[in-house]
């Protein structure tokens, strides 16, 4: 059985206060178990399928489920190791995992616990225990997520700050690295933000950037992307599998987007309204480096552009023995 995502035609009231169904990742190495599972759930809940343990590292990668009810005894990799994995990894170690097992033995289950598992389910399932325990542990992953957030949120611009940008660099390297996948990051300043501060105000000064961040918001059209205040009047793009053209061709999006805001900027050098350079640095595909690298090579691109005339772009790829 391959991965899969159920979307019910006629969803009944959600069991879940959120916007959309919360995501669940079944994994089992058995297509009976998962369809007893998938029909259990499909009703209220995204239901991803995965048959291995392989298939369902990549899927909480790439789909960042909101929980994974995991089989305990798998060949090739066992619920032990992919529970151990998920939880080395800062992409998905917040992910909650829920063992599904016939085994009653005692040191099975604090093994698992041990390993950062939130709870049991025992074969024969109980579609009503299963229900209410999933719901449980739901709950508990958003209220720990709203509070994470609020530690990661930038209290002017509303997106995330440069605590969050540092902690996701590292993991988004770490993972390109072992994936062999390109990853970019543009970043950008908000052209002579001091002289536009000083003609107009603070308060337009802040207003201003709020704007700006709205609209890189905007810009990026994946979820996967993530944009962060690096400090003052500027920003980064933090963008996974993506090459040097596809970040080029946000950049220049971003660049235009800014512009055609219109908001005025009487002291620029460069257009009436306010402009941003943009500096990018890419890991290439089959390349190495470190997310100091990286962010230094984008550092250099975005000095680059504002030395030759601002409101433009410049940017390079890592070399390979960097």
């Amino acid at each position: 059985m391959t991965a899969n995502t159920y979307q019910p035609p006629h969803p009944s009231e959600d069991l879940f206060p959120l916007p959309t169904k919360p995501r669940l990742l079944v994994v089992d190495d058995q297509a009976a178990n998962i369809q007893v599972l998938y029909q259990i759930l499909s009703h209220d809940y995204q239901v991803l399928m995965a048959t291995s343990g392989a298939q369902a590292l990549a899927l909480c990668a790439s789909k960042q489920p909101d929980l994974v009810l995991l089989d305990l005894i798998m060949p090739e990799m066992d619920g032990y190791q992919v529970c151990q994995r998920l939880k080395a990894d800062s992409i998905t170690r917040d992910i909650p995992v829920i063992f599904i097992t016939a085994q009653t033995d005692e040191s099975a289950e604090e093994k698992g616990l041990d390993l950062g598992a939130v709870d049991f389910i025992s074969k024969p399932i109980n579609p009503r225990i299963v229900r209410a325990r999933i719901k449980t542990h739901l709950i508990l992953k958003a209220q720990s997520d709203l509070l994470r957030s609020w530690a990661y949120l930038d209290g002017l611009t509303g997106v995330h700050n440069r605590r969050f940008f540092d902690e996701r660099v590292n993991a988004e390297m770490g993972r390109a690295i072992r994936n062999q996948t390109a990853l970019s990051l543009v970043m950008l300043d908000v052209d002579f933000f001091k002289r536009f501060n000083d003609h107009y105000g603070h308060q337009a000064g802040d207003d201003c950037l709020r704007r700006v961040a709205k609209t890189l918001k905007t810009s990026l059209m994946r979820s996967s992307d993530n944009i962060a205040r690096y400090g003052g009047e500027e920003f980064v793009c933090l963008l996974p599998d993506t090459g040097f053209a596809g970040a080029m061709q946000l950049a220049e999006t971003i660049r235009k987007d800014v512009i055609n805001l219109q908001i005025e900027h009487a002291t620029s050098s460069v257009a009436p309204f306010v402009t941003v350079s943009l500096g990018i640095g890419c890991k290439p595909e089959k390349a190495h480096g470190s997310a100091n690298g990286l962010i230094s090579l984008a550092d250099t691109q975005l000095y680059k552009a504002k030395e030759h005339g601002r409101h433009r772009i410049f940017g390079a790829e890592l070399l390979p023995d960097l």
